[in-house]
């Protein structure tokens, strides 16, 4: 794996969640044309937030760092913010990086979510707004029991390519694992914070990011981890994506499909108990529709007809629906279909949200509801606290997202050594558990997530390569919300208590 060596950061780096704009690739000065050497720049700000009613005062270092090559050239510049509680031992003082995913997605949502000591204010599956939007005291935040680095990597915020560097060099796999994890070790070196209890937290893509940086920070720099925290995590590119050829997802997403209806009051015969459903479809999955969708066309036709009855009372969608489908809905038609006759989409990244339709006859969503409802707050909400109270400016605009998924290199160098275009990285964080039995681990997962439904992860950890000691090391928690559970004001509360519990346990 291509190795990058990092100039010295004065704080740390920030990271979350969505897309961000592809950035062209550099071009070399003509002769005789001055060259700008490339800089790391940091704005040094004093704060304080309330948790629990204590005053904790803290520093907050957002800037760039340069990025440099194996030959000592600068490639890129990476943003980051550091929040540091003052007067505290670093030695001991636990230690979180935590990151989004997207791929190219910035480090926004769970910095003004959940983990900052600022938040912005949204509302829960109605549209936020209008503007102006701010940031309000986050008594949620992670800050009275770690430090915190929010990373942004190339491609996002306002983390651009520079210099002598190309996109190969930071939007792939294992492009993206190798700079996290240098980012990591030189934040550790430069702020003397080995001995520090260290923690990884990553959503969405960053669950891939993160099985392979806990395993490359141990093999490749001796760096163990206290703990992993995945939320929502996509870690299984085979297990996850169900608009491919592949029987699989579709049973795993079923659950997430019949919960989805059971909030809308889309089935007839709705049952009261969400947690006895839920269970009820998800044995359904394994046990009948599973073995179906295996038999293909061999599938007898009142075995075909019985099993199309079931999807049915599950998710709403109707027989014929179901049976044009060939048995197989992703979920992106889902969302289209379920409430078609009211005029009405339902959300992916939490499916209950729900908005007008922009095409009443397109097989797909056009759009996501919870992306509408929420980023003019997030996006508006946090330029005017990086601007204002950070003191973080640029002459360009901070990159939410873009275009980097789509120039996204899949190969993954696996442990073994094999290269695999089907990305898992759970076999990465298998490997780094077993080398280092100390390392626990945090999943957070909403019921309402159709972007990385809770069953593929029942699956995915259950597939990890793992005996029972290890695997009491894994603690999973749910929550009734979607992929950004954090929006969900119960769930932002039980979120905060089941991330201070798992970091504090040590």
């Amino acid at each position: 794996m291509k190795k990058l060596l990092l100039m010295p950061l004065s704080l740390l780096f920030s990271l979350l969640g969505a897309m961000a704009l592809a950035a062209v690739d550099a071009v070399p000065p003509a002769d005789g044309e001055d060259i700008t050497p490339l800089e790391a720049e940091s704005v040094v700000t004093r704060h304080s937030v309330e948790i629990d009613g204590r005053a904790i005062d803290y520093t907050a270092t957002a800037g760039l760092d340069l990025i440099r090559n194996e030959a000592g050239e600068g490639i890129g510049l990476f943003g980051y913010t550091a929040y540091v509680r003052d007067g505290e031992d670093s030695a001991s003082r636990p230690l979180l990086f935590a990151y989004n995913g997207g791929p190219g997605s910035a480090s926004i949502w769970l910095h003004m979510g959940v983990l900052g000591p600022r938040r912005i204010p949204v509302d829960d599956v109605e549209v936020t707004g209008p503007p102006p939007y701010g940031a309000v005291n986050n008594e949620f935040s992670v800050l009275d029991v770690a430090d915190l680095v929010m990373m942004d990597p190339v491609g996002t915020g306002y983390a651009t390519i520079e210099g002598e560097g190309r996109p190969e060099d930071f939007w792939g796999v294992d492009a993206d694992i190798a700079v996290a994890s240098q980012f990591i070790v030189n934040y550790l070196t430069q702020n003397n914070r080995w001995n520090s209890p260290k923690y990884v937290l990553g959503e969405s893509y960053g669950g891939i990011r993160t099985g392979g940086v806990a395993y490359e920070l141990l093999a490749d720099y001796g760096v163990g981890l206290n703990g992993v925290i995945l939320v929502s995590p996509f870690m299984d590119a085979a297990a996850a994506r169900d608009r491919f050829a592949i029987d699989l997802p579709h049973a795993l997403y079923l659950p997430t499909l019949a919960a989805t209806a059971w909030y809308h009051d889309a089935i007839a015969e709705r049952p009261d108990d969400l947690m006895a459903f839920i269970e009820e479809v998800e044995t359904f999955a394994v046990e009948v529709y599973t073995p179906a969708l295996m038999k293909g066309a061999t599938l007898p036709a009142a075995e075909r007809e019985a099993l199309v009855g079931e999807l049915a009372r599950y998710t709403g969608l109707s027989e014929q629906y179901w049976e044009n489908s060939n048995l197989r809905v992703p979920h992106t038609r889902f969302t289209q279909e379920l409430l078609r006759d009211q005029d009405i989409t339902v959300g992916r990244i939490d499916s209950r949200f729900k908005g007008r339709s922009i095409d009443r006859v397109a097989d797909n969503m056009q759009y996501d509801p919870f992306d509408a409802a929420v980023r003019p707050a997030y996006k508006a909400g946090f330029m005017h606290y990086y601007n204002n109270d950070l003191g973080f400016r640029k002459d360009r605009d901070y990159a939410v997202s873009g275009g980097i998924f789509e120039r996204w290199d899949w190969l993954h160098t696996l442990p073994n050594g094999q290269e695999t275009l089907i990305t898992n990285t759970a076999i990465d964080l298998a490997t780094a558990m077993t080398r280092y039995p100390p390392m626990r681990v945090l999943v957070q997962q909403g019921y309402y997530d159709l972007a990385t439904p809770h069953f593929v992860l029942e699956y995915v950890l259950n597939h990890m390569d793992l005996n029972p000691e290890q695997r009491s090391r894994i603690v999973v928690e749910m929550y009734e919300a979607g992929h950004m559970m954090y929006v969900h004001p119960p769930s932002l509360a039980k979120f905060k208590q089941d991330l201070a519990d798992f970091i504090t346990a040590d």
